[in-house]
């Protein structure tokens, strides 16, 4: 057989191949509504699915198929040992897969997602996870490896809708064999796929153009697997939690409160006050009113004083909108300086909480008597507070 017609055998071949992949185009500013139902009944049904992301194009299956998640192990030439990224369409979807979710994952899961950072989950218990009351204990292998479980929630309407269309748990890889660059634009997907998957969605080029984060995390920090979207920075600043105290002056119940709060999260953590920063937490304080460099009252040093904390190098500042942003929480000591906090930011709503639920007055002119018995009601306070959140 000469050379020419092995080339015209071997191109009809792939045609063919690439033939068997049906492709379906979607305009992002239309409704999609039809394709994406049926993208989900194809992975439903056992079918391979290859989707956009925000970074670059995916593979999915239905991870309570046995012959899909096979089907896909073959695609990537990845070996059993080697466990794939669930991939879920609503932040909230997480709690389906790790059961008590709490701290530091809760934490980068609700700054990161929908985004482009894959989270690796420590699960002691797999079969408290909800998802496997929903399929067999054999499929949830097909899901966790080793007590740890990966999980991914895209910033991509496409997929976030694909998703949450589609009942069964899905895992996904990335639409390329194994070794091979991961794939941005859906032509590269049917070049290195084509007849091997089922469905290939093509939305046009992905936004980064460049593959996720992962990060692993447990009760002990977290630890950077894969550079991708986010830097090591970024990750790094997403895990770190601020806490905010805002009252009047700045000069007796916002710092007693910060001073307090510090002491409180040292106990809760069973770290030392001065390991804070390093565990990830800050601790600040401003007034509404407040005038820059103020030392704080007399009467509010004593008070903490007498429970071995030292507020004395605190010095007073102005509530501003760079630092109502930079905090993940923020206690107010009244109802108007809630309102004040409001005002300062677009999102600032939603991280503000009086500390109590009743305003707790200024005891500013008060004796000693009345600043313990704020300090009092402070650390009362804030107790409950740090109940509501996971750390």
């Amino acid at each position: 057989m000469t050379v020419l017609p092995v080339i015209l055998i071997i191109a009809s071949l792939l045609l063919a191949k690439r033939m068997n992949t049906r492709l379906i185009k979607i305009d992002r500013s239309a409704d999609c509504g039809a394709q994406l139902r049926e993208a989900a009944a194809c992975l439903a049904a056992g079918g391979l699915v290859v989707f956009p992301t925000e970074t670059v194009y995916g593979v999915g299956a239905n991870a309570a198929d046995p012959d899909a998640v096979a089907r896909l192990r073959a695609v990537k030439q990845r070996a059993d040992t080697k466990p794939f990224t669930v991939h879920i369409g609503s932040r909230s979807a997480v709690e389906r897969f790790v059961p008590g979710l709490s701290g530091l994952g809760r934490r980068l899961a609700e700054k990161a997602w929908p985004g482009p950072l894959t989270l690796v989950f420590h699960v002691a218990d797999i079969e408290a996870a909800p998802v496997v009351r929903e399929i067999s204990m054999g499929c949830a292998e097909n899901l966790y490896h080793n007590g740890t479980i990966g999980i991914r929630c895209p910033d991509d309407r496409v997929a976030g809708d694909l998703l949450m269309a589609v009942r069964t748990p899905v895992v996904a890889a990335s639409a390329n064999p194994g070794g091979e660059a991961a794939p941005v634009e859906a032509e590269e997907c049917l070049r290195a796929l084509g007849g091997q998957v089922d469905l290939v969605l093509d939305a046009g080029r992905t936004r980064y153009a460049k593959p996720s984060t992962i990060v692993r995390v447990d009760e002990k920090g977290y630890e950077l697997l894969r550079e991708g979207v986010l830097d090591e920075r970024t990750i790094r600043r997403l895990a770190h939690v601020t806490f905010l105290l805002v009252c009047s002056g700045n000069t007796c119940r916002s710092p007693m409160a910060a001073g307090l709060l510090r002491r409180l999260l040292a106990e809760k953590l069973g770290c030392a006050e001065t390991e804070l920063e390093a565990r990830g937490f800050t601790v600040e304080s401003a007034g509404t009113s407040a005038c820059t460099g103020a030392p704080p009252s007399v009467a509010a040093v004593r008070a903490l004083e007498f429970r071995g904390i030292d507020i004395s190098g605190h010095r007073s500042r102005t509530l501003t909108s760079d630092l109502v942003s930079r905090a993940d929480y923020i206690f107010a000591m009244t109802a108007s300086h809630a309102t004040m906090v409001t005002s300062l930011g677009p999102g600032a709503g939603t991280l503000v909480r009086t500390i109590d639920e009743e305003d707790i007055e200024d005891p500013v002119g008060g004796n000693d008597e009345v600043y313990s018995q704020c300090a009092d009601r402070l650390e009362k306070a804030l107790r409950n507070r740090l109940k509501e959140i996971a750390l």
